[in-house]
């Protein structure tokens, strides 16, 4: 199995965006570019108290955790979760200690979500890898985690299937082949480049019609 050394790992935000679009990926991770937009502004305004490390609340069941360093070196990635809940641990197996709170706890990742759940797996992919690096770094299994939207304002349970783990792989596996090749793929215009932030900076239409143009040229002229 392969592991990726510290240089080598990648921000695990990004298995979303890949997810979502290769080029979207690779403008923002390869090309070092970011734009806002109005869902990415409301986005950030969800987490001002979710990214807070000092925002840990807890009642008589549970503790949920705020912005814990993830790292998974069988998958390259690395970044930071918005939330853990830990609830005590019921088994002699399948637990972490942990240093501040005494007793065996079970962990679940919790991610959070403007707007509502989606057709696609982009968000689930994201929460999954989560998932996936602490199983690594704890060496404890995780079955689901919870994703929650702010339209809704309901926690979606996730259940991570093999089917979205292999799918964490994959898209993990593409990340870093991309990264390496360090080659930005070429648009392909779809509805779901207007709700994109990078639209401006992508430019898809563009990028087609010239595309177009070249290819009539090409034929016309046997180029």
């Amino acid at each position: 199995m392969i592991e990726y050394n510290d240089e080598d790992l990648l921000m695990l935000s990004g298995i979303q965006h890949i997810s979502f679009c290769e080029r979207q990926w690779a403008l923002i991770h390869i090309e070092q570019q970011w734009a806002e937009n109005q869902l990415t502004v409301e986005g950030n305004w969800m987490h001002r108290n979710v990214d807070s490390p000092q925002y840990i609340s807890r009642d008589k069941e549970s503790i949920i955790l705020r912005s814990v360093t993830l790292v998974s070196r069988q998958l390259g990635l690395y970044g930071i979760s918005d939330a853990i809940e830990m609830t005590p641990s019921l088994s002699n197996q399948n637990y972490m200690i942990h240093p501040r709170y005494p007793g065996k706890w079970l962990l679940t990742p919790i991610e959070y979500k403007r707007g509502k759940p989606k057709k696609d797996p982009i968000d689930e992919v994201q929460l999954c890898a989560q998932g996936m690096c602490l199983e690594e770094m704890y060496r404890i299994s995780i079955d689901k985690g919870f994703l929650y939207y702010g339209e809704t304002r309901h926690r979606e349970k996730i259940n991570f299937t093999n089917e979205l783990r292999n799918f964490v792989k994959e898209q993990s596996t593409r990340m870093h082949l991309l990264y390496k090749q360090g080659k930005t793929p070429s648009p392909d215009y779809k509805a779901r480049c207007k709700s994109c932030s990078l639209l401006d900076i992508c430019m898809p239409k563009m990028f087609a019609k010239t595309t177009k143009v070249n290819t009539y040229l090409s034929e016309l002229y046997q180029l």
